[in-house]
């Protein structure tokens, strides 16, 4: 990646960082002033994001770094470790913040909510600052094609719904004289962010025990190779991922009667095309003789 393209990736990450920051510390104060549960998953929900952004900006300082004599593969595998710990995190929260709804849903007078309007601002300049991250992510995407920056594009999109959530909350509360809403607002935020925790921990979990790429990686993988010119085939097609790296192995069959260079030149141009689909990819390939040719 170029040194241009890799200053946008950065700023990207910063700014993730920094608008993470400033939402948690948005959120904490609405909360202290409104009791809201609703804005308490928010707070959850942003306090996620930070730890998401820090990763991302590890791993996109990381992408810049070549690989050690101890950690020959990287350390893309530490993403994974990380995200493992902040699904636990992740559930825990919801799991308190649902029963904290539940136990106030039900209660014979649920605490009245107060500030309303305060946590109504806070939350409508979350949605701004969300929005406008949002927007500078997605060009950083459109001109580097970062799978960091656009995987925490989409994250924080998701993160609208919450936020909007505790805005109808608040309103409600204040201009209906309904708190038994924020407390059935908590409980959805609550569900989802233990949904996402749980897929947060699946594809960590799935990645340090090696599982092999989606089966649309692999077709498209399988593809690129077997119509690639000059090979008689290919075999043991191995992938698994670590971070946001994705490992290709693979062994292809060439005609043994040519060069060493026309070998060799077949073998770079396929890498060459596997990086071109995904950039993030390392790749290795092994040269074999074609099976008709091979007397072992």
């Amino acid at each position: 990646m170029s040194t241009g393209g890799h200053k946008l990736n950065l700023s990207a990450g910063l700014a993730s960082v920094c608008v993470a920051l400033v939402l948690v510390a948005l959120k904490f104060w609405a909360l202290q002033e409104t009791g809201a549960l609703s804005v308490a998953a928010s707070l959850a929900d942003s306090a996620l994001d930070l730890l998401v952004s820090m990763t991302g900006l590890m791993a996109i300082i990381y992408a810049a770094r070549p690989a050690d004599d101890d950690h020959r593969f990287g350390h893309t595998s530490a993403e994974d470790l990380a995200a493992l710990g902040q699904a636990v995190l992740l559930a825990g929260v919801a799991i308190y913040i649902g029963y904290g709804a539940i136990i106030r849903l039900f209660a014979e007078v649920p605490p009245p909510l107060k500030n309303e309007t305060s946590g109504i601002l806070v939350m409508l300049v979350s949605i701004a600052i969300t929005l406008a991250l949002v927007l500078w992510q997605r060009r950083v995407v459109k001109r580097t094609g970062s799978k960091v920056a656009a995987a925490d594009s989409l994250h924080y999109m998701a993160d609208l719904i919450p936020n909007i959530g505790a805005v109808l909350a608040l309103g409600v509360s204040s201009f209906l004289a309904f708190p038994q809403l924020d407390s059935l607002v908590a409980i959805l935020a609550g569900i989802i962010l233990l949904f996402g925790a749980f897929r947060i921990g699946g594809r960590a979990f799935d990645a340090l025990m090696d599982r092999s790429a989606s089966p649309e990686t692999m077709e498209n993988l399988a593809q690129i190779i077997a119509g690639w010119p000059g090979l008689h085939g290919y075999h043991d097609l191995k992938t698994r991922t670590a971070g946001s790296t994705l490992f290709v192995q693979v062994h292809i069959e060439l005609d043994g009667v040519q060069s060493l260079r026309a070998a060799h030149d077949i073998g770079k141009a396929l890498k060459q095309g596997l990086l071109k689909a995904y950039p993030q990819a390392d790749v290795i390939i092994h040269k074999d003789l074609a099976r008709n040719e091979d007397d072992t």
